[in-house]
């Protein structure tokens, strides 16, 4: 692995880390995306080289005065180079976690093609699962947001 990617990563998990102390004493509302992008039965589960070491839907927080959707957009072109999408909504979850009080706006969206180009700096995963065979370790908005879209189908 290059230098200049390994002192991104490290980049990754120090501000995380900064953040994760920054959370434990303001107890802040934060608000982000899930997206649930799907190519036929299969959904896209990503690894991120910082946090919980746990299979999750690619997001991100929502910066001041964007709105969700526009946040949803930018967070899957940043981390995975998606441009194009349709995108519907797939829910709202309300949760705690790292001492934050999140609020997580979810999306779907089905991609024609699998490929997709990962932010290696971000994700130190991507992989397709079957929506019958997902891993055990999801992260926690995950699992509710796959299951929305389960029963919608």
């Amino acid at each position: 692995m290059a230098l200049s990617l390994r002192l991104r990563r490290l980049g990754y998990r120090l501000a995380y880390r900064i953040l994760t102390v920054w959370w434990f004493l303001r107890r802040p509302r934060i608000e982000g995306v899930k997206c649930v992008l799907t190519s036929g039965q299969e959904v896209l589960l990503v690894r991120h080289t910082y946090g919980p070491d746990v299979w999750d839907l690619p997001g991100g927080v929502i910066k001041r005065g964007e709105p969700p959707l526009d946040a949803a957009q930018r967070e899957m072109a940043e981390e995975l180079g998606i441009a194009s999408v349709q995108w519907r909504e797939a829910g709202t979850i309300r949760g705690r976690q790292s001492f934050r009080r999140d609020t997580v706006h979810g999306f779907r969206g089905e991609l024609r093609s699998r490929t997709v180009a990962p932010n290696a700096a971000e994700l130190a995963d991507t992989r397709w699962f079957a929506r019958n065979a997902l891993p055990h370790r999801l992260g926690i908005y995950a699992s509710p947001l796959l299951s929305a879209i389960t029963a919608e189908d």
